[in-house]
């Protein structure tokens, strides 16, 4: 499956503006890309490889945030019970998906979720 030049351009954004928040580091466990802070993900990346449709997976504990990223094309609560934890998988190469800065918004609510407090600190100082 050939990923779109659109998708992956989104896709790349993001990560990097993933890995630009405050103490976010990335790593690749079960060959999937994902971002953490403090040890812990903040964002799935999954696989940019076009063996899976590129999308991304956030935790919205936002409720209108939530219910917003679920009206994506495509869009579910993650697998493996993460979505009732407020996880939601968001598909990029949808027709109609979220634009870059609207799933940029939604990693920083994400990482808003899981970042301490003094790092949080640092993102609000920007």
């Amino acid at each position: 499956m050939a990923v779109s030049k659109n998708a992956l351009k989104k896709w790349q954004k993001v990560r990097e503006f993933a890995l630009g928040l405050p103490g976010a580091t990335e790593e690749f466990p079960w060959g999937e890309t994902v971002a953490k802070v403090n040890k812990k993900v903040f964002v799935f990346l999954g696989l940019d490889d076009g063996s899976y449709p590129l999308g991304l997976t956030v935790k919205l504990k936002d409720e209108a945030a939530h219910a917003h990223a679920l009206t994506s094309p495509g869009a579910e609560p993650a697998g493996y019970g993460l979505g009732k934890a407020g996880w939601v998988r968001v598909p990029m190469e949808e027709q109609g998906a979220p634009a870059a800065e609207l799933l940029c918004d939604w990693v920083e609510e994400s990482y808003r979720v899981i970042a301490p407090k003094k790092l949080i600190a640092e993102l609000d100082q920007r």
